[in-house]
């Protein structure tokens, strides 16, 4: 743990001052910082190493090549993949999983077929699912949540049944920080021969990931939620089912021959990858990966915890401060609102303290809906975060309490 004592001093951005005050980051949740690792390899790539991939006859494009792919194999390795054609590059989580509505779902689901989701998903994981129910006649049904924020575990077995094809959910909730039943619920949906994907854009900065062992079907993350860079994303997929899928985009690089009347796909990972890649997303994201590794993910995970531990306890001793979502298994994410003041009226006071929280519905209107809610205050923690920030964070409350009420 003595290590993670002085790792701010790898984010050049917990330098700088906000309104006069030090930043202090509680949006880890939204997007990570970037440590200067990846900021200084991302400007080497683009000073020095900038060339465009495959195929080229030069020193520069096969060097931007074998870059790219090495950062296919540090992520199938991270996430314990058997093969390189199983991890195809995105754009982030929400281009994955309309990959694998439109993809899978558009092709293989038929008119009265179902899908299962949890109450607590991130629109990214409902929308899509929503487009294709109306497209092809399908019903959506949800996982329940309880009031606490925890999985009503009664409710996958009974809404899980023969005439399930997809379950799709989320790992860690990006509101509540409730971390689910993912081998339950993967165990369920095998059991009645339904294909899984889960969303782990909040997951993989929490626990540690072998979609092997999970046996889960498909598996999507962005990279900007892992100390890398924006527009960049994975989708892990079984190869027996990638390759009965047809292409999500179609044009360059995505081909193997290309006639006037025809043309023929290129093999995996590169029939789902249309055009000109995001090469120094690619190089930045194994740069991030490799610096995330040199941690132990359980010693992270406890020290986000003892701060969101912390953090509940100082806020609860506020009369006026109500917790959303306080399942016993969750991630460092804190949600709640000063009762009487608007969240984002709270969010500005903050903010002019140079405190960095995230307000609003966050992107899960339907699950605010249901605890009678148009938004809240989110801070969530991470690796660089301290036992001051938590303190600051609970004396700007109480600033805004008397401001406010």
């Amino acid at each position: 743990m003595s290590h993670l004592l002085t790792i701010r001093q790898h984010f050049k951005a917990l330098d700088q001052k906000i309104n006069g005050h030090p930043l202090v980051y509680l949006d880890s949740a939204a997007t990570t910082l970037k440590p200067d690792l990846v900021v200084d390899r991302i400007e080497k790539f683009y000073s020095m190493e900038s060339s465009n991939v495959h195929r080229g006859a030069h020193f520069l494009s096969d060097q931007a090549t074998k870059l790219f792919e090495a950062a296919r194999t540090t992520i199938q390795t991270f996430l314990g993949a058997k093969s390189t054609e199983e991890i195809i590059f995105t754009k982030g989580t929400t281009e994955g999983i309309n990959l694998v509505a439109s993809s899978y779902g558009l092709n293989f689901l038929k008119e009265g077929d179902e899908i299962v989701l949890t109450e607590l998903e991130h629109h990214a994981n409902l929308v899509p699912w929503q487009n294709l129910a109306m497209i092809k006649k399908l019903k959506i049904n949800f996982i329940r949540i309880l009031d606490d924020g925890s999985v009503d575990e009664k409710s996958i077995d009974q809404v899980i049944n023969q005439r399930t094809k997809i379950v799709a959910f989320s790992g860690c909730s990006n509101i509540l920080g409730t971390l689910l039943p993912i081998r339950k619920i993967i165990e369920k949906a095998k059991s009645v021969g339904a294909v899984t994907l889960l969303d782990a854009a909040q997951l993989v900065s929490q626990k540690k990931i072998n979609v092997v062992e999970l046996d889960v079907d498909f598996l999507v993350f962005s990279a900007h939620k892992l100390f890398g860079p924006f527009g960049f994303g994975v989708l892990y997929g079984k190869k027996e089912l990638l390759t009965q899928m047809p292409p999500y985009q179609f044009g360059g690089s995505m081909i193997s021959d290309v006639q006037w009347e025809l043309s023929t796909y290129n093999d995996l990972p590169f029939k789902f990858e249309a055009g000109t890649p995001h090469v120094e997303g690619a190089v930045g994201t194994d740069a991030a990966i490799n610096y995330f590794q040199q941690f132990k993910i359980n010693e992270v995970f406890e020290h986000e915890q003892k701060l969101l531990k912390m953090a509940t306890h100082e806020l609860k001793k506020i009369p006026e401060i109500k917790i959303f979502g306080e399942a016993n298994e969750k991630a460092a994410i804190l949600s709640f609102n000063l009762m009487g003041a608007h969240h984002s009226d709270v969010g500005q006071l903050l903010d002019q303290m140079g405190i960095a929280v995230r307000v609003g519905h966050h992107c899960t209107q339907p699950l605010l809906r249901k605890f009678n809610l148009t938004g809240t205050i989110r801070a969530s923690f991470s690796i660089y975060n301290n036992d001051l920030d938590v303190q600051c964070l609970v004396d700007g409350i109480q600033k805004a309490k008397r401001m406010l009420l």
